[in-house]
């Protein structure tokens, strides 16, 4: 009797769980929907429910792990329960896989599995092991067949050069003047109870440029062509208060890749493909939008954190050590730790970091603030076809992809393999020269004609600043007299060295 008694409460021990495939407002309506017709189920039956597993905005057929689903499993295993209650079926599995593994489980650990939305499912009799598995097949077919309809639909207006949905992105969609209902989460800051309610937001023109996205892109771009850093462009966002579409900080990752995205350009992607003009706002002619996609592709880039140097002349000022070709580096010196420069290899004395960076950049602008500065001006190349050479670029890399699976799969030899590869790099890397010297942006451009040529030269940032100091000057640091110099200073300015590049 004592043991039909502990059987009995046994079976009362239950356990919900509850998924939604997507949850685009982040609200949990749809998971607390579910709950709460499974808490009723388990009251109308007088089970005594000790958990609840949530996976919120997560497929079951997507393939992705499901943290509380797996715990859930997990707990089974120990006991914890012998009843799940889910809304529908589906909402366990969609997967053969995760079916036949719960199945098993279920049948081992005498648990019993009931659906708001269809009833039992005894999984310990052949027939309802069958039943399950047709549900299973039939929700995997509805997942499926939802799949291909989702994709025909996107690929139809992809190809009709129309927004085919997803986040917005970043530097489109303005508002209409028009509004749509839709369900939002509110919180009752007193109680803490979150309830739903219908609110109206603005219908977003997909097609028209948010003026103030789309000039930060195409300063950004810009940037990048004229020698600046992916670095140096998630501060200028930063500091210009931009974030991005979903409402977070930009990163360096997400600023790459929305400078590489074809869209700026006005060209319509379809799973990572190109397939031609959409029917929105350009925010950059094509030639910027490959220019800037060969620099930042270009495997020479350095992109290692720390690799941007912090002073204007590191790495550039070369040393004038008699026999020295080595460059110099700015580093402390001296007990009052003041930055100077010193040669990389270390031989040598230091000159003032701060007194000689101001006498270049001096130089600088008072050559760009003359009549006849737009003579520094590089002309374009001519005759170069930037699509055709990106086209170019990208079928070498294939090639060489290609090359590289028929060497794994044994189509081909060692020896055949690194010559194909040698003649390939080859190639890629005269195509990305040309990509680079066909879109590159003269670094002198925003300064030349300027009404402030010093305030245009604080504006460009230091990486870009480092630009100009490559395009215009070559600058050694000779060895320098010792004792005071003629202007009463110690600071020897007859040994700085500078050659004008143009």
């Amino acid at each position: 009797m004592e043991s039909t008694r502990a059987s009995t409460k046994k079976q009362l021990r239950a356990v919900i769980y509850v998924r939604i495939s997507q949850d685009r407002t982040g609200s949990h309506l749809g998971v607390d929907r579910q709950r709460e017709d499974c808490e009723a189920l388990a009251e109308r039956n007088g089970w005594d429910v000790v958990e609840t597993y949530i996976d919120n905005d997560l497929s079951a057929y997507s393939g992705k792990p499901r943290k509380d689903y797996l715990r859930m499993l997990a707990d089974l295993e120990d006991g914890t329960a012998t009843i799940v209650i889910a809304w529908h079926t589906d909402r366990l599995h969609r997967s053969p896989v995760e079916l036949e593994r719960y199945i098993d489980l279920s049948q081992r650990r005498g648990v019993d599995t009931h659906a708001v939305q269809g009833g039992e499912l005894d999984l310990s009799t052949s027939s309802g092991r069958m039943l399950a598995r047709m549900l299973g097949a039939v929700a995997r077919h509805e997942s499926e067949h939802k799949a291909e309809r989702v994709a025909r639909a996107r690929q139809q207006k992809a190809k009709a050069g129309l927004w085919s949905g997803g986040i917005r992105p970043f530097g489109w969609g303005l508002p209409t003047g028009e509004t749509q209902k839709r369900t939002v989460a509110t919180v009752n800051e007193e109680t803490s109870e979150e309830t739903a309610e219908e609110t109206e937001v603005p219908v977003l023109d997909m097609s028209k440029k948010v003026p103030e996205e789309a000039a930060a892109i195409e300063h950004g771009i810009d940037s990048i062509l004229a020698g600046g850093s992916v670095r140096g462009y998630v501060k200028w966002l930063a500091d210009k208060g931009l974030i991005t579409s979903r409402g977070n900080p930009f990163g360096a990752i997400e600023a790459r890749d929305m400078l590489m995205r074809p869209r700026n350009a006005g060209i319509a992607v379809y799973r990572g493909e190109e397939i031609g003009k959409g029917k929105w706002e350009p925010i950059v002619d094509e030639a910027r939008f490959r220019g800037v996609c060969a620099v930042l592709k270009d495997p020479t880039r350095r992109t290692s954190p720390g690799s941007t140097p912090k002073w204007f002349g590191s790495l550039i000022y070369k040393c004038g050590q008699p026999g020295c070709t080595a460059t110099t580096k700015c580093t402390q010196t001296g007990g009052a730790k003041t930055m100077g420069y010193r040669c990389t290899t270390g031989h040598g004395g230091a000159r003032k970091a701060d007194k000689l960076d101001a006498y270049i950049i001096d130089l600088i602008i008072e050559r760009v603030s003359r009549p006849d500065a737009a003579d520094l001006l590089e002309p374009a190349p001519d005759g170069m076809n930037v699509a055709a050479l990106q086209a170019e670029s990208d079928e070498i890399r294939r090639r060489l992809k290609d090359n590289a699976a028929a060497f794994g799969a044994g189509q081909i030899t060692l020896p055949e393999f690194t010559e194909a590869s040698g003649v390939a790099q080859a190639q890629l890397e005269g195509v990305t020269k040309q990509l680079a010297r066909a879109s590159v942006r003269d670094p002198l451009v925003d300064l030349v004609g300027a009404p402030d040529v010093g305030a245009a030269w604080k504006a460009l940032g230091l990486e870009r600043q480092r630009a100009v100091l490559r395009a215009l000057l070559e600058v050694t640091i000779l060895p320098a007299r010792p004792g005071r110099m003629p202007d009463g200073g110690y600071f020897d300015y007859e040994a700085i060295k500078v050659e004008w590049k143009r």
